[in-house]
C-alpha cells in the first residue's frame, strides 16, 4: 500500500475527527492535526480537541496517535512555519513506522504552507506587534483593518476584519518591509499540487446542515469553553495570550466579566463561526485535484467509505 499522506479538509464542526480516525484504522495510519488551536493544553471543549489520553509520550484517540495537538503553553506562538517544522519531522516518523500520515484539520493556510511553501515574508517584530496590538484594543478591529486599505487594498480585501491576527501580520509586514504584503505573495496555491504527492478529501456539507451543526455545538461548548478560560486566567495566564486568542474564548471572557450576557456571547460565537466556516469553504472550494464527498447529514457522515 502506498504511503503518500492523505489531508481531509472541511469547515469547522464537520466531524473531520471522526473520518480521520475511522480511516487512520482503517489504513494502518497516524494523524497530524492541522489546527492552530488544539495544539495548545488545557483548551479541550472550546477548540474541539479530539478526548484521547497520553501513553508512552503519544497522545492517541481510540487507540490511534493523534500528533500536534496538547503540546503547546498558552504562552507559546504558533504559526505555520512552525507546523511546518514540527509536521515534516512527525511525518517522517511515521513513514518510518511504515504506516501513512494523515493530515485533518481546516486551517487552510497550514496545508498550503506545509505542501506548497510560503511566501518569503519578513519575521515577526516583538515591538512593532505590540504597538499594533495596543492599537487594536484602543481603537477597535475596525480601525486596523482601515489602516491596512489604505497602504494596500488588496490585501484589506481578502483579509476580512474580524480576523485580527492576519491584519495586524499584514501591517507588520509593510511596516517592517516598506512594502505592500500582497506584492510579497507568489500566488501559489494548492491546486498546482500533483496528486502524486497528497490525495486530498474534502467533506463538503450542506451549507444549511452546517449552520446547524455550528449552532448546536456552540450551545453545547458555552458552558465548558467558559470554565477552561476561568481555569487559565486564575493559573495566572493574561486574557489575550495565544491560547485564549482562539476563536469563542474572547466572547466566554466577556461573559465573566460581565461585558455579554449568555445569549449575547453565544449569538457572537456563532456569527464569528459561521463567518470562518465560510471563509474555510472558499478556500477548500478551489482544491481542484480533492475529491469532494458530499454530506448532507450525521448519517452521510457516519457511512463515509473510503477506499484506499
Amino acid at each position: 500500500m502506498s504511503k503518500k499522506p492523505i489531508i481531509i479538509v472541511a469547515p469547522t464542526a464537520s466531524g473531520k475527527t471522526d473520518v480521520a480516525i475511522a480511516l487512520a484504522k482503517k489504513i494502518n495510519g497516524e494523524i497530524i492535526s492541522v489546527d492552530s488551536r488544539q495544539v495548545y493544553k488545557y483548551l479541550e471543549k472550546g477548540t474541539a480537541k479530539p478526548e484521547g489520553k497520553w501513553q508512552d509520550g503519544k497522545y492517541l484517540v481510540d487507540d490511534v496517535p493523534y500528533h500536534l495537538v496538547d503540546i503547546l503553553e498558552p504562552t507559546e506562538p504558533f504559526d505555520a512555519s512552525k507546523f511546518v517544522a514540527m509536521a515534516s519531522k512527525i511525518s517522517l516518523e511515521i513513514l518510518q513506522r511504515k504506516k501513512t500520515p494523515i493530515f485533518a484539520g481546516g486551517t487552510g493556510m497550514y496545508i498550503q504552507a506545509y505542501f506548497v511553501g510560503m511566501d518569503n515574508m519578513p519575521k515577526s517584530n516583538p515591538k512593532i506587534r505590540a504597538k499594533l496590538q495596543a492599537e487594536a484594543e484602543k481603537f477597535g478591529k475596525d480601525y486596523l483593518h482601515k489602516k491596512l486599505a489604505k497602504i494596500d487594498r488588496i490585501s484589506a480585501s481578502q483579509i476580512p476584519p474580524q480576523n485580527i491576527q492576519r491584519v495586524m501580520r499584514a501591517l507588520e509586514i509593510y511596516q517592517i518591509s516598506g512594502k505592500k504584503p500582497s506584492s510579497l505573495k507568489t500566488g501559489a496555491f494548492f491546486e498546482d499540487i500533483p496528486s502524486k504527492k497528497a490525495t486530498i478529501l474534502y467533506l463538503n456539507w450542506d451549507k444549511e446542515e452546517l449552520e446547524k451543526r455550528i449552532i448546536l455545538r456552540t450551545n453545547q461548548i458555552f458552558e465548558p469553553m467558559v470554565k477552561e478560560a476561568k481555569a487559565l486566567i486564575e493559573k495566572g495566564f493574561a486574557k489575550d495570550c495565544p491560547a485564549l486568542k482562539s476563536l469563542g474564548y474572547k466572547e466566554a471572557i466577556e461573559f465573566l466579566d460581565g461585558k455579554l450576557s449568555k445569549k449575547q456571547a453565544i449569538e457572537k460565537i456563532v456569527i464569528l463561526t459561521r463567518q470562518y466556516a465560510k471563509r474555510q469553504r472558499t478556500w477548500f472550494a478551489r482544491y481542484k485535484n480533492a475529491e469532494k464527498i458530499s454530506i448532507n447529514s450525521q448519517k452521510d457522515l457516519e457511512n463515509i467509505n473510503i477506499v484506499q
